[in-house]
């Protein structure tokens, strides 16, 4: 049966933040020494403000599931996984990434906080035979799961035929790819950019539903990226070509391209 959502168990300090700030957390379990902190302390005091039960103690490791929770943990209604055509809806025009079977959750942890970086929200992963979006993939995302649409679907394949009915151009990244990713030209318009899992890169069928496969240059004495690395230079290519995230202006009003 597949899950309703991602998200109902948290670990680290700024996954339990966003999640306090997006009211979904129910249950918080903190260290004594972590919430003497000032930051801590005030993150306390919100959820407790929304309903949240608090519970200190002295070491969370046992109720973690990873190696360094940062002294909290947490429980928390789960955001829940949203329809293939709401995700492509989410701009205009539609920009997602699918993950072909990537194994690392904190490959895939990092790749959403490249995503939100990057403007690009919309998020596509095969039910089975792929990292759990769980603690861990939270952690590494420091908060950006809290801010993009998810879509759970039953296969890879299955998401990329759907895409395609939908006018949605399939770009894959591989290292065997015919053209550079950068100034490809279908970016500007409605995409979906595959990534491939860690080492074993594109699935065949994932592969051959593609419209265009891209590589990305790099200097022959290095093999590869790092899955996380290369879906990261795409989505801020997409960002480029489109004139948004990466044009926006500095925090003190520089232009970022000047």
């Amino acid at each position: 049966m597949a899950s309703a959502g991602i998200g109902d168990s948290l670990e680290g300090f700024h996954a339990v933040r966003a999640a306090v700030d997006a009211g979904r957390v129910t249950e918080i379990l903190v260290e004594h020494s972590r919430a003497k902190r000032d930051d801590y302390r005030a993150l306390l005091e919100d959820a407790a403000g929304r309903g949240a039960r608090i519970d200190r103690v002295d070491d969370v490791r046992d109720h973690a599931r990873s190696g360094a929770p940062q002294g909290i943990v947490a429980k928390a209604r789960p955001i829940p996984y949203s329809s293939l055509d709401a995700a492509i809806a989410v701009t205009d025009p539609a920009a997602l990434l699918v993950l072909d079977h990537l194994e690392d959750p904190r490959n895939v942890g990092a790749i959403a906080r490249s995503m939100v970086a990057a403007g690009v929200k919309a998020l596509v992963i095969p039910e089975r035979r792929s990292a759990p979006l769980g603690p861990t993939a939270f952690k590494a995302a420091v908060g950006a799961f809290e801010k993009l649409t998810v879509v759970q679907t039953k296969s890879t394949a299955d998401a990329m035929r759907r895409l395609r009915k939908a006018g949605v151009w399939l770009v894959g990244l591989d290292a065997g790819g015919n053209r550079s990713l950068f100034g490809c030209d279908l970016l500007d318009q409605p995409v979906a950019i595959v990534v491939g899992a860690e080492g074993k890169g594109l699935s065949h069928l994932a592969s051959e539903l593609l419209d265009v496969t891209v590589t990305i240059p790099i200097d022959p004495e290095v093999e590869s990226l790092n899955a996380s690395v290369a879906a990261s230079l795409a989505l801020f290519e997409i960002s480029r070509q489109r004139g948004a995230t990466l044009g926006a202006p500095l925090p003190d009003g520089r232009d970022p391209l000047a």
